[in-house]
Parts: structure tokens; sequence; C-alpha cells
């Protein structure tokens, strides 16, 4: 049990490191809801592959995303009443979500939704890229999490089905270097991350012995 409240925590690092699962497992012992950010940033780069809105057209993705429903639950993903659980992770996707997440008014938007979602639940547990750092600042933990670009990249690939190691590698350096290197809120590395911030390598650790790392910490 948790030696004092926590209604809010902020998890942050990279993609492949272990977030969602660390998200939901931390959600059901502290019995608060999860978001998963990434999920909104991935339903607007996927409505716009669905639409046709080419994903470099800063002005027609802002107004994309401010007009779509993204709605989320523990096991599904809605956009504009459409289930695109599966659809927002196709390797379609993935190319396009880092040119999306790095449009400033797509994340000032999505940003003011993720705030608001916390407000309207009582908190929460939130998982993306700069929760710590820009979304939820004040959260009551924020926790960076990271592994070793090859252990990132082979739990991508079994995630996704592929046997590809050295292109699902590849595609994880493109998007670390975008993530990193955008002008708005980009993704911390370990050192950059928020300074009350958790770090935990989650490198060859079993899902369980990561939880129980953090726990140590609450």
């Amino acid at each position: 049990m948790s030696r004092r409240p926590v209604r809010t925590v902020a998890i942050d690092g990279p993609a492949g490191a272990g977030k969602s699962t660390l998200a939901g497992a931390l959600a059901e012992h502290l019995g608060l809801e999860r978001l998963d950010t990434g999920a909104m940033y991935r339903s607007v780069a996927w409505a716009a592959l669905e639409r046709g809105v080419d994903v470099t057209d800063t002005e027609a993705v802002a107004a994309l995303a401010r007009g779509l429903r993204i709605e989320l639950t523990d096991e599904h993903v809605l956009v504009d009443g459409v289930d695109v659980t599966a659809g927002i992770r196709t390797g379609a996707v993935d190319g396009a979500v880092s040119v999306v997440a790095a449009n400033p008014d797509v994340r000032a938007e999505l940003v003011s939704r993720q705030r608001a979602w916390v407000v309207g639940h009582g908190g929460g547990v939130v998982e993306g890229r700069d929760i710590g750092t820009v979304v939820l600042p004040d959260a009551d933990v924020k926790i960076y999490l990271t592994a070793v670009p090859h252990e990132r990249a082979r739990r991508r690939a079994s995630e996704r089905g592929r046997h590809q190691l050295a292109e699902v590698a590849a595609a994880l350096e493109r998007r670390d270097h975008l993530d990193s290197s955008r002008q708005v809120s980009p993704l911390p590395d370990a050192a950059q991350a928020a300074a009350d911030a958790i770090v935990v390598d989650s490198t060859d650790k079993p899902a369980r012995q990561v939880l129980e790392e953090v726990l140590a910490w609450l």
C-alpha cells in the first residue's frame, strides 16, 4: 500500500521502454484510471492518413485534431465512433505519428484534453513523452522509464508481430530523433527528465520487477 496518497502519476520515456505495461499495473495497484496520451497522437495520425490529409500540413492537421472525438478506454480507442485500436498500431501510423506530435497546435489541443481528463477523473496514471515536464508538472509521482535501444526494438518487434528487428530498430532510432529534436515539448532523455522524476531502467527486468521498483519509491 502507498505510504502517502497518490492521485496523479506521470510516466514518460521512449517507445518500447514498457510505459504501457507499467501504467496499467500502477493504475490497478493504486485504483486509478489510466490515460495513454500516445494513443491520442496516434489517433490524429490515423485520421489524417485515413482522410488523405498531408501530415506535414500543420494547419490542416491541427484543424483535424480539433474536430476529432477521441475516446479511450482500457481496451479500445475510438475516433469519431470508429474502433481504431488496431489501426493506430500499424507501420503507417508509426511513420506518421512523430510528425503529427511535433505540430504545436496539435500538442496544444491534446495537452488541453489530457489535463481536462485528469481533472475529470480526479487524477490518474498518465503515460507519454512530456507528462512530467509539460502536461502534469505537479504530478504526485513522476517516472522516467527507459531501456537500451536494442531491448526496446526487440519488445516493439514482438508487440507488432514483426521479425525484421533491424528494420524496427531503425524506425525507433528515427522516432527517438524526431521526438527529441522537435521544437515544442521534446522528449527528454533520462538526464533531462523532470528533476523530481524517478528514473527506472527496465532493460533485462520483468514487468513485475519494474513495478516493485517503482512501488518502493511511493
